[in-house]
């Protein structure tokens, strides 16, 4: 039986053709289709919990035909329509199939595009007595993460509600918080996210700020790349640094 290598130059065992796949494989599947597609871009997708491949006992990610089927729905609604993260789960949670988004049934990716630069009614909001028995917090973890500027609700007639990515902050937050991690602990976390988004809006700033929109569509896309590479290197030099700590 052959073997195929991950990312991390480790040899994981080979899937039976036709069934499941390592994510080296899945990648290179998919590379024509999409060139810009890598195995740091899955792995942020997959942090975005937008996919859920299964795992063997040794760690390693086997993609089966349906997640290679829903990678590939969300990279074309990426390329062709252009859609937010946010919007592309909401499509893939309203069951939309891969099938159907390549013959344009269903809402129209497009319009939803448009109305969530603004309004973004495509994008839910929540209550705080929702988020808490959601995520399992308490009112005062939340009040402490707004003290620290970790996270920001939004005012609605005069309410304050909050988005999904604050809702999966305080989720985590709370997890961490069994540990005895608290909102003050988290400035690290904070500081080191704001210093990685300057840093990667001044590498794309000019095409960003363009008035040519193929030029901040493909500006918006070269970004998410970034961000999925940074992403996985921040993880392998936590890795790196846990592994002397372990020792």
């Amino acid at each position: 039986m052959s073997a195929q290598s991950d990312v991390e130059g480790r040899t994981a065992p080979a899937a039976p053709s036709g069934k499941s796949l390592t994510i080296g494989a899945v990648c290179k599947q998919l590379e024509r289709e999409f060139p810009d597609v890598s195995i740091s871009k899955i792995r942020y997708l997959e942090d975005q919990k937008l996919l859920a491949p299964r795992r063997t006992a040794g760690g390693y990610r086997l993609y089966g035909p349906a997640d290679v089927g829903r990678l590939r729905t969300i990279l074309r609604l990426q390329r062709d329509e252009f859609l937010p993260l946010r919007v592309i789960r909401q499509e893939l949670a309203s069951g939309r199939a891969d099938e159907e988004i390549s013959k344009g049934q269903g809402p129209d990716p497009r319009a939803l595009r448009r109305t969530t630069l603004t309004e973004r009614p495509g994008e839910s909001l929540y209550r705080l007595q929702e988020v808490l028995d959601e995520t399992g917090a308490d009112a005062a973890l939340v009040k402490e993460l707004e003290e620290y500027g970790v996270i920001r609700g939004e005012k609605r007639d005069g309410e304050i509600l909050y988005d999904d990515t604050v809702r999966e902050i305080i989720r985590a937050v709370t997890e961490l918080k069994r540990f005895g991690v608290g909102g003050r602990n988290l400035r690290v976390f904070r500081t080191s996210a704001d210093r990685e988004a300057a840093l990667l809006e001044q590498i794309l700033a000019p095409a960003l700020r363009s008035r040519n929109p193929e030029r901040r569509k493909e500006a918006v896309q070269a970004l998410e790349n970034l961000a999925a590479i940074a992403s996985h290197l921040k993880h392998l030099l936590l890795i790196r640094d846990l592994r002397k700590i372990a020792k």
